[in-house]
């Protein structure tokens, strides 16, 4: 049988088990946007990277405020929620050139959010070819680059854009 490393992943289950908080709450208040993935801060919304990609450049777009549904939102924060992903869109067209995107949100534990309290906005880069036979056979997905790495061409990307 042959293995496939993930050491990384171990963080993700231990995650849940350590993680305090919303980390959509703490990590905006704190001065850390590279160590904690935050590529844009905007009026009501933020966009931040997947520390758990499902492909690279994964984006997330959530408002500031700890909000759990759609409706709740502001007239601002809904506006500035989608000007956010259309703008994630377009950073990651201009970056990554993918092909495509899956655009989503799950609101709701039982619908698959993750952080089912605080609502936030998927936007998933597709290549042609970016799905292969790991995730089918053995529940693993391979990314091609490192976090950091994803992290520095969007923000070298951004710097071009404003």
């Amino acid at each position: 049988m042959e293995r496939l490393w993930a050491p990384w992943r171990m963080q993700y289950i231990n995650s849940n088990q350590t993680e305090t908080g919303c980390i959509f709450c703490v990590k905006p208040q704190e001065d850390r946007d590279e160590e904690n993935l935050i590529l844009y801060r905007g009026e009501t919304a933020f966009i931040m990277m997947n520390a758990f990609p499902y492909n690279n450049g994964h984006l997330l777009i959530t408002p500031y405020r700890h909000v759990a549904d759609l409706p709740l939102l502001s007239d601002a924060e809904q506006l500035d929620l989608i000007k956010l992903t259309s703008f994630g869109c377009e950073l990651l067209k201009s970056a990554f050139h993918p092909h495509g995107f899956n655009v989503g949100m799950n609101l709701g534990q039982v619908a698959g959010a993750g952080i089912a309290d605080h609502m936030h906005v998927h936007i998933v880069p597709r290549w042609s070819g970016d799905t292969n036979f790991m995730p089918v056979i053995s529940d693993t997905k391979v990314l091609p680059e490192a976090l950091s790495s994803t992290y520095q061409a969007l923000k070298a990307e951004l710097a071009k854009s404003r």
